[in-house]
């Protein structure tokens, strides 16, 4: 199978403008998250809607295109440049990765994981988990903003959610961590290419809009999604304090 990378990447985030070209470790975010990928995929592009960010990526050598500023997600603005690359090259691929541009230490195990979803003939999507740990601690299993998913005995996703899914009934909540695996989501996404074009024309769906998650748009119409599982933690870039853990974390990465 033929595997295309996209690498969605806005310049207008609410809680951190710009963080695609944030400096990190002396080099542009968006930088750092392209050549994580590029040594893991047949092919990488960049897709953006700001020309500082097209130009930023066309400096460094990467692949870029510039893509309507009007999308609701970073999955509809792969399906554009998706296209647009079809059109131009007529390249054949048979699955698109989404990797999100804030996320500069995705790791290629990471990215083989979700490939190797597609090993399974009705895998339509794939997607990534890590399992919390009791060092996690019960706060951050509780953060809505870090998604949680279960599976059935095949790695399929089953459900996700921003509540703790399952509820482990008669448990005490501190226990939890330690009497059941819960496993959090990470936002890296795969289609194949033909359900890539089908699943961004179906209209925003009555659990996508409770939980705002857009992959429970996808179990709603039938879609499999398949799961890999990792227990790499890796640290995503949503907000300048991010930014400075990140520097930390690199730091500790080159001392090894």
């Amino acid at each position: 199978m033929k595997f295309l990378a996209i690498i969605p990447a806005r310049y207008a985030s609410t809680r951190f403008p710009g963080k695609p070209l944030a400096v990190l470790g002396g080099k542009p975010v968006i930088r750092r998250v392209y050549e994580q990928v590029t040594d893991a995929m047949d092919d990488a592009v960049v897709a953006t809607d700001d020309e500082r960010i097209f130009e930023a990526v066309r400096a460094f050598g990467g692949r870029v295109e510039m893509t309507s500023p009007n999308h609701r997600s970073g999955t509809d603005r792969c399906r554009e440049a998706f296209d647009r690359i079809c059109a131009r090259e007529g390249a054949s691929y048979d699955v698109v990765v989404n990797v999100q541009g804030d996320e500069p230490f995705i790791q290629r195990s990471q990215l083989e994981a979700v490939k190797r979803c597609f090993d399974r003939p009705g895998t339509d999507i794939a997607t990534l988990v890590k399992p919390f740990t009791e060092a996690d601690g019960l706060a951050a299993l509780e953060n809505p903003n870090s998604p949680k998913v279960v599976l059935d005995r095949e790695s399929n996703a089953l459900y996700f959610s921003r509540s703790v899914i399952p509820y482990l009934r008669g448990v005490p909540r501190e226990e939890w961590l330690s009497k059941h695996t819960f496993y959090k989501h990470i936002g890296l996404y795969a289609f194949r290419a033909e359900v890539l074009r089908a699943v961004t024309a179906l209209p925003q769906s009555v659990l996508e809009l409770a939980e705002s998650l857009e992959q429970l748009r996808w179990l709603e119409n039938g879609y499999k999604i398949g799961v890999g599982i990792s227990d790499v933690e890796t640290i995503g870039i949503d907000t300048p304090e991010d930014l400075a853990r990140a520097e930390e974390f690199l730091a500790r990465i080159d001392r090894r």
